[in-house]
């Protein structure tokens, strides 16, 4: 061996080995087993973060199979490892997942972690490392600004996707002997893929109760359902980072969830953490220039999402049920948003039509399931044996919407709404059409995995959508 390969190698874990946090990842497991976690961990932070670490740690299993490593990175380690080099593991997190990684990869000769009263971090770390190697006596393999000193004491440092700044603090004061940089991508499309921006489309459905008021001329009207719009999104949008911290390891199982930027590591669950109180101060900021009623309904929308994504999602039929209350309150929402009255027939037709279009949803996904041969999907009740009970149920609620809508055009509130209301007759073909369409291209394995997104995006849908508005024009 020649110096540098006698001697020993210490690599960080978290942001280095591994492109994630596991003390962030294991407290949104604990979560996601019982909220009332989250009043523990004052009390346990109270007697340090070593303490905070392990409790946690106690308590959740974390599959180290499924973490997204650094590959290119860990080819290098395995490089070193069969050329005899001997490679420590040396990490703030707690020693329960530092070994379950250690043993996993197997190319590890000692492991050193934080345990119940020590926190391996930092200066703590230093000591720890001069007190094995001496000072000198190691290389060092990390990625933050909190590894400077450690590169200071280390004969060479070894970078690994290095945060803001902190290359350029390590070549002041250390020597640099290799940079691994695996940032792939804008890291602004990753947030915005996180943010899920295209799925701000479904709340669209704030504008019905304007339209359907014939009061969309109306500017002042018109401001108020865009701010219900914005409020809403920037709302689903921090449940929809919740949702996937909560979910890492079900989506690391996933076919193609398993790209999402969490998942993947592309974005720390820290700042998808921190982002998660910001925007929810900001939806319900715009939220206070709308009516009191829409503050009331944006509220119960997010007690509604937050229990689907820490429990209810995992209820066989309940799932779908409040993915399609979901969607109604989204156009109960606009109808609060302008002090309008909704009607029966609208509130009984968005709950069967998206209940329907829910029904689409997990069939798709249990329909990836069966292909993967699997018999039960990750994070969800259902079965491949489901998938005929899904799809009856799904052409059954879509008829029903169908329904409901000729029963309203007989309605005596049309009569009071239209001047000829037998134009919108053409509505229901048109209707049946879409959702028919719609279940046998489902059917066929051609619809994304969120419908609603599918038919906003969906050129035929579409020109239905403009043909429809046409007639509501006509039949004014």
């Amino acid at each position: 061996m020649n110096g540098k390969e006698s001697r020993p190698l210490c690599v960080d874990l978290d942001g280095t080995l591994i492109r994630t946090d596991l003390l962030a990842e294991s407290v949104f497991a604990l979560l996601k087993r019982n909220i009332l976690f989250v009043f523990m961990f004052p009390l346990w932070l109270f007697k340090g973060k070593a303490r905070l670490k392990h409790e946690i740690a106690a308590r959740v299993d974390i599959d180290v199979g499924l973490l997204p490593y650094h590959s290119e990175f860990l080819d290098y380690l395995k490089e070193q490892h069969n050329n005899g080099r001997r490679l420590i593991l040396a990490t703030a997190s707690n020693e329960k997942f530092a070994e379950a990684i250690a043993l996993n990869l197997a190319i590890f000769e000692d492991v050193l972690a934080s345990n119940a009263s020590v926190n391996l971090s930092g200066s703590c770390k230093l000591r720890r490392l001069q007190e094995i190697f001496g000072d000198g006596g190691f290389d060092y393999a990390g990625n933050a600004m909190v590894d400077v000193a450690l590169w200071e004491s280390a004969a060479e440092a070894i970078l690994v996707n290095p945060e803001r700044g902190v290359q350029a603090a390590a070549e002041r004061n250390s020597t640099v002997m290799q940079v691994f940089d695996e940032t792939k991508g804008s890291r602004r499309k990753q947030y915005l893929k996180a943010l899920r921006i295209h799925q701000w489309l479904k709340n669209l459905l704030v504008f019905i109760p304007l339209v359907l008021a014939h009061r969309f001329g109306e500017p002042l009207l018109l401001g108020q359902a865009l701010l219900a719009f914005l409020s809403f999104s920037l709302c689903a949008s921090s449940v929809y980072l919740l949702n996937d911290l909560l979910d890492l390891p079900d989506d690391r199982q996933h076919p193609t969830k398993r790209d999402r930027p969490f998942a993947a590591g592309s974005i720390s669950v820290k700042n998808g953490a921190a982002l998660i109180p910001g925007l929810l101060l900001a939806s319900f900021g715009l939220a206070l220039f709308l009516p009191v009623e829409f503050i009331g309904v944006l509220l119960l929308y997010y007690v509604m999402t937050v229990a689907y994504s820490l429990k209810l999602k995992r209820a066989v039929i309940v799932d779908v049920l409040m993915l399609a209350s979901l969607y109604t309150l989204r156009i109960i929402a606009g109808a609060a948003a302008i002090s309008v009255v909704l009607s029966f027939w609208l509130l009984a037709f968005s709950m069967f039509l998206f209940l329907s279009l829910a029904l689409v949803k997990r069939y798709t996904e249990v329909l990836i399931m069966q292909r993967q041969e699997r018999n039960r999907s990750f994070g969800r009740g259902y079965a491949t044996v489901d998938l005929e009970t899904l799809s009856q149920f799904g052409s059954t609620s879509a008829y029903m919407a169908v329904l409901v809508l000729a029963l309203y055009i007989n309605s005596e509130e049309v009569r009071t709404l239209y001047t000829h209301p037998h134009v919108i007759w053409l509505l229901c073909p048109l209707l049946l059409y879409m959702v028919m369409r719609i279940w046998l291209m489902a059917r066929r394995d051609k619809v994304h995995e969120d419908p609603v997104v599918f038919v906003i995006q969906d050129r035929r849908s579409q020109w239905l959508a403009v043909i429809g508005a046409i007639l509501l024009w006509l039949a004014i």
